[in-house]
């Protein structure tokens, strides 16, 4: 029997609370999270025990980590990971929570809202600037710049969704009840748009419409492969 396993994350930006409530009826079933892993986190088999879990958004030099640390421990919050700027703890039930006000609440989402924006600003200019160079280039050159170009807009993708949803759990905070309605209709703006353009500067319906099905296909498909190449790969690696 295998003592680790694979789960996925339904996306911290997306789904928080769900993956904290997720976490916490495993390890009412003896499987508690040791590490972050991408796209989800690793569960270890041990004795079930409740445990609550909270995730922090906070870019820290290394020497801030030690002190950082020692204030949750005092708060008593138990460190389990850190991927990026992004903090895993757990703590017995009735612990005080770590975001347990207004301000705190805004700060989390600006934190995490922080760290993303510029990279994902940065990746729709040089996704923009694949797609001319295609569209304006021939030959080897425009198919290798096409494979780039779907490649970086498959990348850009998930990254703006996950932005827009940060800010509007940002401006949910803030009561701002008319960006919250606005922001939910972007999605679908973005996606006509996006569909759009593809029919109007790519050459050939027929062209367009499998350009469309593959994102729309990749889009379904890949979280399922890489969930099961993941949790077949630490079961695989746990019996070895």
């Amino acid at each position: 029997m295998t003592h680790t396993k694979y789960i996925t994350s339904g996306g911290l930006a997306f789904a928080e609370e769900k993956d904290m409530e997720k976490l916490r009826n495993y390890s009412l079933k003896g499987w508690h999270v040791s590490e972050f892993k991408f796209m989800g986190y690793i569960l270890k088999k041990g004795d079930s025990k409740e445990y609550i879990y909270s995730v922090d958004y906070r870019p820290l030099r290394k020497d801030e980590m030690q002190e950082y640390m020692e204030y949750f421990s005092f708060s008593g919050w138990e460190h389990i990971s850190t991927e990026d700027n992004i903090h895993l703890f757990r703590a017995l039930p009735g612990t005080k929570p770590i975001y347990s006000d207004r301000e705190t609440t805004l700060e989390k989402h600006h934190n995490l809202g922080s760290s993303l924006k510029w990279p994902t600003i940065s990746l729709l200019f040089l996704t923009v600037l694949l797609w001319l160079g295609t569209f304006i280039s021939t030959g080897t050159l425009q198919i290798t710049l096409a494979i780039i170009a779907f490649i970086s807009t498959a990348l850009f993708l998930p990254s703006i969704m996950t932005v827009i949803t940060i800010y509007g759990n940002k401006w949910r905070a803030e009561g701002k009840g008319g960006l919250v309605k606005l922001i939910k209709y972007l999605p679908l703006l973005f996606f006509v748009l996006m569909t759009v353009f593809i029919l109007l500067v790519v050459d050939g319906l027929s062209r367009s419409a499998v350009i469309i099905a593959c994102m729309l296909i990749g889009g379904l498909i890949s979280p399922a492969i890489i969930w099961g190449v993941m949790s077949l790969y630490y079961r695989i690696g746990k019996r070895a």
